[in-house]
């Protein structure tokens, strides 16, 4: 009897491994897999919210973003802060992310010469980056012209809209920034998403 309650509590171990093996992730949403929850966390980084704090979107106001006259009508959750002006030179880090977890998409609409701006990703506290490689490049827009592009890993829509759906996980940080090696001031749109979640041991990392 004894060995029979060992073999139905061993069993039941195993099948219970098996179920928290199988815990969505929150990641590769589809059509298949919506119905599905998980402990995933979903979060933004925009110029409205630098660090993608949970409930902090659109919370910039009048006087203090950067487009307050343009919002000065409309108040505070309007784009009071939609972009930031990166100078000569400078670095500016688009976000910075303690994980694990993955982006997801990235949206950017930058001014000025697509190929002087320099985006650099770096996985878990790296000092070189995984990748360094000009805006116009990474969107498939080497030539610093504007053209048509849809894919399912990149898109380009009218009015310099730069959209890349990669997904790329970490498992300690993520840190993401961008360099103006113009002479000229850039103004940069961005929106950062990404998922705060385990990721497989097996994920390889986006270079």
């Amino acid at each position: 009897m004894k060995k029979l309650i060992f073999a139905c509590l061993t069993i039941l171990a195993f099948m219970h491994a098996g179920m928290q093996a199988q815990n969505f992730d929150g990641l590769d949403n589809n059509l298949s897999n919506l119905y599905r929850t998980s402990d995933a966390q979903t979060r933004s980084i925009s110029p409205e919210n630098f660090t993608g704090e949970k409930g902090k979107g659109g919370m910039a106001k009048l006087g203090e973003g950067a487009a307050s006259h343009e919002a000065r009508e409309l108040g505070q959750g309007y784009k009071v802060s939609p972009y930031v002006i990166i100078q000569p030179g400078e670095t500016f880090t688009m976000a910075e992310i303690e994980g694990p977890g993955c982006i997801q998409h990235i949206w950017l609409t930058p001014t000025g010469n697509w190929r002087f701006y320099i985006l650099r990703f770096y996985w878990d506290g790296e000092k070189e980056p995984s990748v360094e490689v000009p805006v116009g490049d990474f969107f498939g827009m080497g030539w610093g012209e504007y053209a048509h592009l849809n894919s399912l890993a990149v898109c380009v829509n009218p009015g310099r809209a730069f959209n890349c759906y990669w997904q790329m996980p970490f498992g300690k940080k993520c840190k993401i920034t961008i360099e103006n090696i113009d002479v000229k001031p850039t103004r940069l749109y961005y929106q950062v998403d990404y998922t705060l979640t385990n990721i497989p041991d097996d994920a390889a990392y986006f270079h």
